[in-house]
């Protein structure tokens, strides 16, 4: 295929791909965008091999209604050190003041945010960001390549704590063995940027990103969503009256209670349409989400219950809003006894029969999970074996391990959302076949989300990531932040690397195959469900669509008149 001399040298390869339909039309149009190509001709050319009729998302919102508070029901967290955010809530109302360098969409394709383009190289190991010239930080500062590079360069400081170390430590991080020993004697080691270089401030509106190795989806990562652009001034924490560069600004906030965002005019993006945004805290009880709604205390839901789909759906005022992604929860377990084994950990994973915790804790909401923590509906998921319960096997593998009469253990878990622990009561009853006798520690979920990579078992959401590599990167590279089981194995952190650069989809899903095979064999999970994300807003709520992780923009929302 003939290449235009414009173009980046894969973007052919990714055409002939989508001809010989080896990518669909989803992951052509990601990679075609993320390498330079116009929106506009990535869809036309998607449309002319496939017949279809996808069009560009407008560059500009539609009139929508000006004025009105939208409130949302949604818990009020703790918002002061945003780079080390563990929740998609705290993200959420922190977004509507400091923003990104890009956005991924509810579509799953990611755009300029912050950076209005960037540039790969043919290897894919340096990237070049361009930083808009038309952003200003509230205080009326120019934004600058120097506070994107700032805003890096913490992220990838271990002493920082930021998850962004894991996600992109395979390409712009090396460990390195310090004076000091572990208990086993051995060299601790310390990571650090692999080159002084690594990130480079071309000039000041130019950042180049210097890779070890190659990796295709640096603008994915960019929206990690505790990677907000933060001021430099402001040391890397966030309040009330904190400066940034979005729509609103953060008035108040009553951890517990509520957090308000007022409107801040002149908005570089457009808008915003509201006049304020309040996230009313209604806690976790789905009943008392339903009543707030149903009294007009709110006007929508971050998420929406299972447990009151039905009773939602008979308000009049209520539109329903859903999406397929890779929302989750994985029963995950620390490498200590018994869960050292690797044979206990095969025991727990195959004592379990998704099917009936699908139906009994999300009314069939999703789908089954595999093991690996890669779902079906992402472009790097690799189609392996039906995976099938064994008890039979699993007690054997007790035996084995050294367990001839089970195990006794204990799992913590939060009361709510109620589909959480509906999970883990069907998990502990499937257990029980197995000799694997499991006590359920219920913990309030502010409490858990304080030890959640603590406790030697326990039960953990995990929101939708563009890609399975950047799933497995977040929660299983050997020693980074989110790595909530501290499991760790050469192979698996090797492979993913080599995944995060490998563009050609058949070699990727090979590796990406090897990757989900070492977890259902070695891997510290037991992944029942995977859970496809609603809510429900009322619908005066105009330019709302649910976006697979739960975020939300309020720049593009707007509120019809009663």
């Amino acid at each position: 295929m003939a290449r235009d001399k414009s173009e980046h040298a894969l973007i052919p390869e990714f055409k002939r791909q989508l001809v010989d339909k080896q990518i669909d039309r989803r992951e052509f149009l990601r990679y075609a965008t993320f390498l330079g190509m116009t929106s506009t001709a990535a869809y036309a050319f998607a449309n002319k091999v496939t017949g279809g009729d996808l069009v560009a998302p407008a560059t500009a919102q539609a009139a929508l209604p000006k004025g009105g508070t939208l409130r949302l029901s949604m818990r009020a967290q703790e918002l002061k050190s945003p780079h080390t955010y563990s929740w998609i809530e705290a993200a959420n109302v922190t977004r509507q003041v400091v923003e990104y360098a890009a956005n991924t969409g509810p579509d799953n394709v990611t755009r300029p945010g912050l950076v209005e383009r960037w540039e790969a190289s043919e290897d894919l190991k340096t990237w070049t960001l361009h930083v808009r010239r038309n952003v200003k930080w509230h205080n009326g500062r120019q934004f600058t390549a120097e506070d994107l590079a700032w805003n890096l360069r913490r992220v990838l400081d271990p002493k920082t704590g930021s998850s962004a170390l894991g996600l992109m430590k395979g390409y712009m991080i090396t460990d390195v063995e310090t004076s000091e020993k572990d208990d086993k004697g051995n060299a601790k080691k310390v990571s650090q940027l692999w080159d002084a270089q690594a990130i480079q401030k071309k000039d000041d509106f130019t950042v180049v990103l210097n890779a070890k190795v190659p990796q295709l989806a640096v603008p994915e990562h960019l929206f990690h969503y505790p990677l907000l652009m933060l001021d430099p001034a402001e040391n890397g924490e966030f309040k009330v009256g904190s400066n940034g560069t979005g729509a609103f600004t953060l008035a108040e906030l009553e951890v517990g209670r509520r957090s308000v965002l007022r409107a801040k005019p002149g908005y570089w993006g457009g808008g915003p349409n509201l006049d304020a945004i309040e996230f009313i805290d209604t806690g976790d009880e789905a009943a008392a989400k339903l009543a707030a709604f149903a009294s007009k205390q709110v006007d929508g839901f971050y998420l929406g219950d299972v447990t009151t789909i039905e009773a939602m759906q008979r308000m009049p005022n209520a539109q329903l809003h859903s999406v397929v992604g890779a929302y989750t929860a994985t029963a995950r377990m620390h490498s200590i006894k018994p869960f050292d084994d690797k044979r206990v950990r095969q025991a727990m994973r195959l004592a379990v029969d998704q099917a009936p915790i699908l139906k009994v804790a999300l009314k069939d909401i999703g789908a089954v999970g595999e093991h690996h923590h890669v779902a079906p509906s992402l472009p790097d998921y690799a189609k392996l074996p039906e995976w099938k319960r064994d008890v039979a096997k699993a007690k054997q593998l007790l035996a084995e391990a050294g367990y001839p009469n089970g195990i006794d253990t204990e799992i913590v878990c939060r009361p709510q959302p109620d589909w959480e622990l509906v999970a883990v009561q069907a998990m502990v009853e499937q257990w029980k076949e197995a000799g694997i006798r499991v006590k359920i520690n219920v913990m309030p979920s502010t409490q858990y989300w304080e030890v959640w990579t603590k406790v030697p078992f326990g039960f953990t959401t995990w929101a939708h990531r563009p890609l399975g590599v950047m799933l497995l990167g977040l929660a299983y590279r050997s020693g980074v932040a989110w790595n909530e089981s501290n499991w760790s194995n050469k192979t698996f952190d090797e492979l993913l690397t080599k995944a995060e650069g490998t563009y050609d989809v058949a070699k990727r899903r090979e590796i990406m195959a090897q990757l989900q095979n070492i977890m259902q064999d070695e891997g510290p999970i037991i992944q029942p469900v995977w859970r496809s994300l609603f809510t429900f807003m009322d619908k005066r709520v105009q330019g709302f669509k649910m976006h697979p992780s739960g975020y939300i923009d309020g720049h593009q929302l707007a509120l019809a008149k009663a």
